[in-house]
């Protein structure tokens, strides 16, 4: 069974993501701002389908793959701590923008909202990294399953995800009023993130033990 370290592990690092600014956030600010909550909810919904394809796809046997061919962990590892520490520049770097600076949308019906959720949420990278790259470092051969453990890693994952983006959505308009009042705060979230998305991509780029253990029996 999968350790409450874990669990806790996986818990910090999907708050991390989910707090810094991407594709699910840019267009959930969007479409609660533009459209109004009901919209953002309906759009969370299909964010949150998404999640379940990628804890499926991982309990399904992700590390599987991993285990057979230990050079592809060991790639997509190093990619996925690339694109983390791209992230972590475009939210460091003077100038970047803050994910509650919406976009204008046209206002669409329910079955376009939650599709686009679900999409935007298949095709954002930050969520392909977490599971394809660190995911797997929480689980333990030792402990059972990895199947077992993926998922439970996974939904942990997911109720960190949709509680937090529940609550953006229903304080988007407040909270991005609050920052475009005061672009001390839209700094200091950006640095905040900034830094722990540097931090994750460099332990994850550094770590050495896991694919090892994932390589095992």
């Amino acid at each position: 069974m999968v350790s409450t370290t874990a669990l806790a592990g996986i818990a910090l690092v999907g708050l991390g993501l989910v707090l810094t600014p991407g594709p699910n956030m840019i267009y959930l600010v969007s479409r609660s701002v533009t459209q109004g909550r009901t919209a953002g909810l309906i759009s969370l919904g299909g964010v949150a389908a998404g999640f379940l394809v990628y804890v499926a796809a991982a309990a399904a046997g992700l590390t599987a793959i991993f285990a057979l061919v230990p050079a592809v962990y060991t790639v997509i590892k190093l990619a996925g701590a690339g694109y983390l520490l791209w992230l972590a520049w475009q939210a460091l770097r003077p100038g970047g923008s803050s994910g509650f600076a919406p976009r204008d949308l046209p206002a669409d019906p329910p079955r376009r909202l939650f599709t686009m959720g679900l999409v935007t949420n298949l095709l954002n990278p930050k969520i392909a990294v977490l599971y394809v790259s660190l995911l797997p470092q929480f689980t333990d051969p030792d402990r059972g399953s990895v199947a077992v453990q993926s998922l439970l890693l996974g939904l942990t994952q997911i109720s960190v995800a949709i509680t937090v983006n529940g609550l953006i959505v229903l304080g988007a308009g407040s909270i991005a009023a609050f920052l475009a009042r005061r672009p001390m705060w839209q700094r200091v979230q950006r640095y905040l993130m900034g830094s722990v998305l540097a931090g994750m991509a460099l332990h994850l780029g550094l770590d050495r033990s896991r694919a090892a253990a994932t390589a095992g029996p």
